[in-house]
């Protein structure tokens, strides 16, 4: 009885797990950089959603400037994502790092 119980608990894990996995698809982090001027828009699955850049900081003599302005806002909403997603299934495991688990 007690492998049954084990491979019980296992799924109802896997299950949470799904769920908790579904909720981050859903769950969406804002970044800007530029005083706004470039927002990019990542969900709890590490996934850029939308990038929205204002029209004001393009500018073809300084296309640098808008490289670096994206990637501060990428590299942000995905920073934001993730510690969205490790706070979610931190709460399922107790805190504990399990690999692979997201």
């Amino acid at each position: 009885m007690k492998g049954f119980d084990i491979i019980k608990q296992a799924q109802k894990l896997q299950a949470k797990i799904q769920e908790i996995q579904k909720d981050l698809e859903n769950k969406t982090v804002t970044a800007t950089s530029g005083g706004g001027m470039v927002k990019v828009v990542a969900n709890g699955k590490q996934e850029i959603v939308s990038i929205e850049i204002d029209k004001e900081v393009v500018n073809p003599d300084d296309v640098e400037m808008l490289q670096d302005l994206i990637i501060t806002s990428v590299n942000a909403a995905m920073l934001k994502a993730g510690e969205d997603s490790e706070k979610s299934m931190g709460k399922l495991t107790g805190g504990m790092n399990i690999p692979g688990m997201f």
